[in-house]
């Protein structure tokens, strides 16, 4: 009976524990990579979706120049410090994007991760300390180790819901401006009175 109590009451805990931190690639930095595969769609109509998706954006900026077959994109996400129900940025974290295109699929990956803290300004608002951003690889000292995994896992989060956006954007299709019907015109000059 108290096995049984045991389990029950530490089952609900077993599912926080599920956060997974990013790979490593073979340059030994944390990379998410993806191979997606959309059958009878054309490599043209593939980077068409992906400028939709690059120019909709906020935090994504292309990098290289739309004819390529390889995209390279640099962007940000904002990492949030959550005690309870309150939420503070407590950092960014800088990324590239790299997408390339072929017939029936593309893949893309981040990779590069750098991380600046955010600390409050004398006006209340949150704002980077420094210009000089830190590698999400490299391992701080003992002190910070818990906030550091911390910071890969939203990471890690982050960039699975990254994905996710990238995904729908390049499935939909690409929206047709409506066209205008043309108006009819009335003759007014040669009608009498």
């Amino acid at each position: 009976m108290r096995k049984l109590l045991i389990v029950v009451l530490l089952f609900p805990f077993a599912g926080f524990a599920q956060d997974v931190e990013l790979p490593f690639d073979e340059r030994g930095k944390f990379i998410y990579y993806e191979v997606v595969s959309q059958k009878e769609v054309k490599a043209e109509v593939l980077m068409e979706r992906a400028a939709k998706f690059f120019n909709s954006s906020k935090e994504l900026k292309l990098q290289t120049s739309p004819q390529d077959s390889l995209w390279m994109a640099r962007g940000k996400m904002v990492i949030n410090k959550t005690a309870f129900v309150l939420s503070r940025p407590s950092g960014e974290v800088w990324y590239h994007l790299y997408a390339d295109f072929k017939e029936g699929k593309y893949r893309f990956w981040l990779t590069d991760f750098s991380f600046i803290s955010y600390h409050r300004d004398r006006y209340g608002n949150f704002v980077p300390e420094t210009t000089v951003a830190i590698p999400l690889e490299n391992k701080p000292g003992k002190l910070n180790a818990g906030e550091w995994t911390a910071y890969s896992k939203a990471t890690a989060r982050e960039a699975k819901l990254f994905a996710e956006r990238f995904k729908k954007g390049m499935s939909e299709s690409a929206i047709n401006p409506p066209t205008a019907k043309a108006v009819p015109t009335v003759d007014t000059k040669n009608q009498k009175w």
